[in-house]
């Protein structure tokens, strides 16, 4: 499909400028939408805004707003998003809602045409239900992607049905979207925005290094786990089995970064907290291009991140993928899966680490390579009127 093309075949006319507005809610999906943010910017035909709420807002977890200032986009307004609700679904669910209501106000103050948004989490649905019921064109990024039996799956498609426009990133995820009843027209297989540009913005092995003086390039453990269930004594008690299964077995350092902010989480950061296992350092946060240099150095990254599925690959990094979360997900030869079992973690660690010499694998991605964020700007400055994109009909 040609992307410059609306429904009726015809190429669109140009527009006026439209103002884009990025919500976004976690500095790992800032970090991967970063160059289709600055192909937004440097687009004539687009004006960037960006809203920034959830995990942002949190001093707890690195207060990553000030990042994106660093990264040099400017934040043109805040959504509170309380730290109290992530330790239930109820708190969670008022959340959701009170962003909601404040999100409508903020995108009436700027003035926004298009809100962009990016996979399954809260803070994009809330995002997504304001715009839509504001009649502000809708743009979503990775609709289309599994995650088996989770909430996110269900918000994932959700969002879906909000959208006036879809950037997936594989075949198998476009054609999830049209059995959805998505018009063909507004579906735009981009690839993987998080796997644009990303060697070039790894951090050097120099960098890594100076941050972490102990670390053995190839020789250590990188572990990122986020919460399945919203019980965080039970998450507490999966994160010590993951623990249990990574003390033994391979690499004996071990970097451990914090979960986002889904209920849960405060037991995974109970148990990071009083981590004792020498080797281990435990980091509520890190930046996006040191994140990449940490995981292409690492000689495995082990939990449960979605980054282990899509951007990892990229590297050649060997994955061991734990428990439920990305269930159904496309995955490539680098991913090793296994349960919330010590056992099965030691002989996929051994399977990798190969007494020291550890195993690399191919850079091919299913995800795709460099040019998803050129090329979602290239979409977004040649849509069709709003009259057109706001008329959904579904196609089957």
């Amino acid at each position: 499909m040609n992307p410059s093309r609306g429904p009726s075949g015809a190429a669109a006319s140009p527009q006026r400028v439209r103002r884009v507005c990025f919500v976004t809610g976690t500095r790992a999906e800032f970090g991967l939408m970063l160059t289709t943010l600055r192909a937004i910017s440097a687009s004539e035909a687009l004006r960037l805004q960006i809203v920034a709420t959830g995990m942002h807002l949190d001093p707890r977890r690195g207060a990553t707003i000030e990042h994106i200032a660093a990264a040099g986009c400017r934040v043109d307004a805040t959504v509170p998003w309380p730290a109290r609700a992530e330790t239930a679904p109820v708190a969670c669910a008022a959340a959701t809602g009170r962003a909601i209501a404040v999100l409508a106000r903020v995108l009436s103050d700027l003035g926004s045409d298009v809100v962009l948004v990016v996979g399954d989490r809260v803070e994009a649905f809330a995002a997504a239900a304001a715009a839509h019921i504001c009649r502000r064109v809708v743009a979503h990024v990775h609709g289309g992607d599994r995650a088996l039996g989770q909430i996110d799956d269900s918000l994932r498609h959700a969002i879906t049905k909000l959208a006036h426009v879809h950037f997936v990133a594989t075949p198998a995820a476009r054609r999830r979207v049209l059995r959805l009843g998505e018009d063909p027209w507004r579906v735009h297989l981009v690839g993987a925005p998080g796997v644009d540009g990303l060697t070039r913005a790894a951090a050097p092995w120099s960098a890594v290094k100076a941050a972490f003086p102990q670390l053995r390039r190839r020789g250590y453990v990188l572990v990122v786990l986020h919460p399945v269930d919203p019980d965080p004594r039970l998450e507490q008690q999966r994160a010590q089995l993951v623990l249990e299964g990574l003390r033994e077995g391979g690499p004996q350092q071990m970097v451990v970064l914090y979960p986002n902010n889904d209920p849960g989480a405060s037991g995974i950061v109970r148990c990071w907290k009083s981590l004792r296992t020498a080797g281990a350092i435990a980091v509520p946060h890190v930046s996006r291009d040191l994140f990449l240099g940490l995981m292409r150095d690492a000689a495995m990254l082990a939990g449960n991140s979605s980054s282990g599925i899509i951007e990892a690959a990229s590297f050649g990094t060997p994955v061991i993928d734990i428990g439920p979360r990305q269930a159904g997900r496309e995955r490539n030869r680098n991913v090793i899966h296994c349960g919330y079992d010590p056992v099965q973690i030691r002989r996929a660690m051994k399977r990798i680490w190969r007494r020291g010499r550890p195993l690399r694998y191919a850079c091919a991605n299913v995800y795709g390579g460099d040019g998803a964020g050129r090329r979602i700007a290239q979409v977004l400055s040649a849509l069709p009127p709003d009259e057109v994109l706001l008329r959904k009909i579904i196609a089957c």
